[in-house]
């Protein structure tokens, strides 16, 4: 399978936009569920909870674009602890389209993209 391929396969999605018919597999990927999104309305298929960065992660980023590069180091660390998880996602994602969902405002700096590189093998 080629690299476009599987980079194709993989996409990112906030909770907030509804869900398409070409998402695929919709797993969430935040250990919070996100505000205001009923459980009936979001989609999801599978809720990856282990794989989110850890509360004490979470809390020291806060979503600050300064401390980008540090986060993106911390939390691969501790999704290459999660290997069983990590592996799940590769076979969900070798049966078809897989949508990584995240609450976060930004759609830059937030654990779905580094998740998203790590799958890639970017990281």
């Amino acid at each position: 399978m080629s690299g476009k391929v599987i980079d194709e396969k993989i996409k990112l999605k906030r909770a907030y936009e509804s869900p398409a018919a070409d998402d695929g597999t919709r797993v969430l990927v935040d250990r919070l569920w996100p505000r205001g999104i009923k459980k009936t309305d979001a989609g999801i298929d599978c809720w990856m909870k282990e794989l989110a960065p850890s509360a004490e992660l979470r809390k020291w980023f806060g979503h600050d674009p300064a401390r980008w590069e540090e986060f993106r180091r911390r939390y691969a660390a501790e999704i290459h602890a999660h290997r069983d998880e990590l592996d799940r996602l590769r076979d969900l994602i070798l049966q078809g389209a897989v949508t990584l969902v995240y609450s976060a405002h930004d759609e830059a700096h937030n654990d779905a993209v580094v998740l998203r590189e790590i799958l890639l093998g970017h990281r």
